[in-house]
């Protein structure tokens, strides 16, 4: 077989179109560089022997300023190495693969609300935009970069228009690309350890971190009249919902998922099996009579909390949540998690100690210290100024 000096850009635009493509001088032992000339332009092609003896190939990319020869070499060298250490040719190719990939695994371990919370982030910010097609093998931290820069700009290409509701997106908060970001490692991590990209791929990633304190407090406080101008805005199927939140300190996703089943009104007592795992926690009367209204003639299986009947998911309350916060003239930041937050802001300001409040919210006692820790200080002081030790 005939070689060509197919790093000549002259020799390259000689060459008659044809299937097979004109192979070069061999990169490296048993790995070859070719070029398939196409009607216009053409792309790149390696070739490898593997260890059964087989010829493998794989596509580099079309011909480009970006793509030359020097660029095509260096990918084949990354492809032999990969196919070296095992990296399996499968269906998860690109970014976007490996998202939906890592949504299935969390399927598969029975974490059903982690995974359609990936989802929900995959879709907003991955699925639709250009970071989504690029290939793992090809995949740089320049991608990552500029993905992060569209996203904090709003500049990126989101979900489709749903319900009538425009699809414009909203630069995304730094706790927002925090969040994000982790899922999104947390998928090409696992590509990494299912061989679906080489080891060596991860120092494209490690490095992009999000920006210091970016979950920072959560300043969207509402005091007892706001909340329950807030609910009182709400039809009642999401008025419910976010009554329960208001009256646990719970996130939204907990009674979103919470089943007949896991309410025992005989005790007072519901169990949440959201992002922490299951907890039973005991509750107050008034969040005990909201749940037996919401318990009244339903099987075990039944979701407590529905939508006409549904069961919620987030794109259903962020837009009607945002109406009701707007209609009584709350902050526009005002969303179901501002709930949570003044119900953990009230319970510190109120004597709770931080213990029995990380245990009844489903989340580490670092995490209320961090982002609580300032109320105790403050009701420290004035306990310290009412008292006489001399």
């Amino acid at each position: 077989m005939p070689r060509r000096n197919i790093d000549k850009s002259g020799v390259r635009n000689s060459l008659k179109p044809r299937r097979e493509p004109y192979w070069g001088a061999p990169v490296a032992r048993g790995l070859y560089l070719g070029f398939r000339r196409l009607a216009h332009g053409g792309n790149w092609i390696a070739r490898l022997r593997n260890e059964d003896g087989k010829q493998v190939y794989r596509s580099l990319g079309a011909v480009s300023p970006e793509n030359d020869y020097e660029a095509a070499k260096r990918e084949a060298k990354r492809w032999a190495k990969a196919q070296a250490a095992g990296v399996e040719s499968c269906d998860v190719e690109t970014v976007a693969d490996a998202c939906a990939d890592y949504v299935e695994s969390l399927r598969k371990a029975k974490r059903e609300a982690a995974a359609a919370d990936a989802q929900r982030r995959f879709a907003r910010t991955i699925d639709h935009d250009p970071l989504g097609k690029v290939k793992l093998a090809q995949l740089r931290e320049k991608h990552l970069t500029a993905w992060r820069e569209r996203l904090e700009a709003g500049k990126f290409a989101s979900l489709p228009a749903m319900r009538g509701r425009p699809a414009t997106p909203k630069p995304i908060s730094p706790a927002g690309f925090k969040r994000t970001l982790t899922a999104l490692k947390a998928a090409l991590n696992r590509a990494v350890s299912k061989r679906y990209v080489s080891a060596d791929r991860e120092l494209e990633w490690r490095d992009v971190q999000p920006e210091r304190d970016a979950d920072g407090r959560r300043d969207v406080y509402l005091d007892k009249a706001q909340r329950r101008a807030f609910l009182d805005a709400m039809d009642a199927d999401l008025r419910a919902l976010a009554e329960c939140i208001a009256l646990t300190g719970c996130r939204p996703g907990d009674p979103a998922a919470i089943l007949r089943k896991e309410y025992d009104g005989r005790t007072a007592s519901v169990t949440f099996r959201t992002k922490t795992g299951g907890r039973t926690i005991p509750i107050s009367q008034a969040a005990k009579a909201l749940l037996d209204r919401q318990a009244k003639g339903k099987l075990p299986t039944a979701h407590l909390f529905t939508n006409g009947g549904k069961p919620w998911t987030p794109q259903d309350w962020v837009g009607p949540v945002k109406d009701a916060a707007a209609s009584v003239k709350l902050s526009p930041e005002t969303v179901l998690y501002s709930l949570r937050h003044s119900w953990i802001t009230d319970a510190i300001v109120g004597g709770m100690d931080l213990v029995t409040v990380a245990k009844l919210t489903g989340t580490s006692l670092a995490m209320i210290e961090k982002h609580y820790g300032h109320l105790v200080e403050g009701a420290a002081r004035e306990k310290l100024a009412s008292m006489v030790f001399v």
